[in-house]
């Protein structure tokens, strides 16, 4: 196995969030396997563990490329205040982890 990668994003979330209130910005953390683009780990700036929890489902051994599923997959059930925010830090983290591991956009 080689070397996982680490990826941030981030995003903002709605300014009555207490994820604001605490982190200013909405943030998420992700170690990826750059042979299988499999996400091994991911964490959010979210304030409550049970949503870190499942945030953490919702990526945990999926594909970082797939990200058009993985935005499917939150908006059918991430029901947060942070909703667009976790979209937008995704796709942010997607374009980073592209960025770095040398793939091309599409």
């Amino acid at each position: 196995m080689s070397t996982s990668v680490f990826v941030t994003g981030e995003a903002k979330a709605p300014s009555n969030n207490p994820i604001t209130n605490q982190y200013g910005l909405f943030f998420i953390a992700f170690e990826i396997d750059p042979d299988t683009h499999r996400i091994l780990d991911a964490e959010c700036s979210a304030t409550l563990a049970l949503t870190n929890r499942f945030v953490k489902g919702l990526f945990v051994r999926e594909c970082i490329t797939e990200e058009g599923l993985l935005t499917e997959r939150i908006s059918a059930r991430y029901h947060g205040s942070s909703q667009r925010a976790l979209i937008a830090a995704l796709h942010h983290a997607a374009t980073k982890y592209r960025s770095a591991v040398g793939l091309t956009a599409g």
